[in-house]
Order: C-alpha cells, then structure tokens, then sequence
C-alpha cells in the first residue's frame, strides 16, 4: 500500500497527471478534499481555510477534482478547536496527510505531503518542473485562459508556494534528493509520465 506526493510547479501538470496515476493504479485522489478534511479536523469552516490559504499567496482558484471515500474522511476527524490559524493549519496538515498516509492507496497533490511523509515508509514522492512558456501554455490548453490569465495565475501560484512552503520553514522544495522522481515536463508527455511513474510505483 503506497501513498504518492506529487511537488510541481504550476503548471506543470501535476493535478492532471495525479489523477492518471490514480485512476491507473485504484487509488485515492487527494487535492481540495484536504481543505475541507482539514476545515473539518479544526472545527471550523471550509472557507476559513481557504483563507489561509490565500493569504500565502494566491486566490486559490482550484477546481475540485476527484472524490475521497467517505471512511477515509471518517478516519480523520475528530478534535476540539473552532479556529484556526497559520500554525495550526499546518498541524492539521500534518495529522490529515498521516493520516492518509497510513490508509495507503493515496495519491496526494501538494501541500508539503513530500516534508509531511518523508520518512513514512511507502511514501513516494514526485517532483514535475517545466519551462515557464510551457506551464504557460499548459494553464491555457488544460483550463480555458488566455495568455495573461495564464501568465499571471502561473505568476502568482509561484508566489503562493514558496510562502507556504516557508510555514514549514522549508525553502529546498525543488531539490532532487527529495524526491523519488524528477520529471522535467517540458521533455517528457503526460502519457509517459504516468507509464514511468506507475511502474515505478508498481516496483
């Protein structure tokens, strides 16, 4: 039972490619479903979480993809806040993603999961980059905008990232070592991606 975490620049394909992983392998698709995991662990609302997210950076503008069984979420909850704030959302992060982690079958999207998961045994992470033209073009082909929407939304999801990745007081996201996996998503197509990655996964 692995658990995958895909790191990527924006655009870079990670979402997309995360799901063809899943979808190959029977496994869970993890990406928004943890803001309201997490929403639900802290006793607060899903838009509070939103929020912190965005105040790393970006306007959050995601769509929500895939669904999480509901014993999994089950598996989650339980605790006694009402509110939260930066430091404990990155402790819910924390306890949510183990969590999933110990369910197995989980293909994770972001959020810190390769620090989370680093020494959790089965973990696998991935890293995708890609040239900034090509993540551009991508946000234009896979989700309907034009070159400036594209352009910024790449611009500031960048932004977003390295400041939250700095509320794990962590700023080497894009180093290999951590990673399992580096692919450079200006060479190589989704399709290949995905054979290379699930037979990896497979070993």
């Amino acid at each position: 039972m692995a658990v995958i975490t895909i790191s990527r620049q924006f655009g870079a394909g990670g979402r997309t490619l995360g799901k063809m992983i899943a979808k190959e392998l029977g496994y869970s698709f993890v990406d928004n479903e943890l803001i309201q995991m997490v929403a639900t662990k802290a006793k607060v609302s899903r838009t509070w979480v939103e929020s912190i997210e965005k105040e790393a950076g970006s306007a959050f503008q995601r769509f929500v993809s895939g669904l999480v069984s509901k014993s999994l979420v089950d598996r989650i909850l339980s605790n006694e806040r009402g509110y939260i704030d930066e430091e404990i959302y990155v402790d819910m992060l924390h306890k949510v993603i183990t969590k999933i982690a110990e369910g197995g079958n989980a293909v994770i999207i972001g959020r810190g999961g390769q620090y989370i998961l680093q020494n959790f045994s089965g973990a696998i992470h991935l890293l995708l980059v890609s040239g900034l033209e090509d993540r551009i073009r991508f946000m234009e082909e896979h989700y309907n905008m034009n070159r400036k929407q594209a352009t910024q939304a790449v611009t500031i999801d960048d932004k977003r990232r390295a400041s939250l990745y700095r509320k794990f007081g962590k700023e080497d996201y894009e180093k290999p070592d951590l990673y399992h996996l580096v692919l450079n998503m200006s060479r190589v197509d989704l399709e290949s991606a995905c054979h290379l990655a699930c037979k990896m996964i497979r070993g």
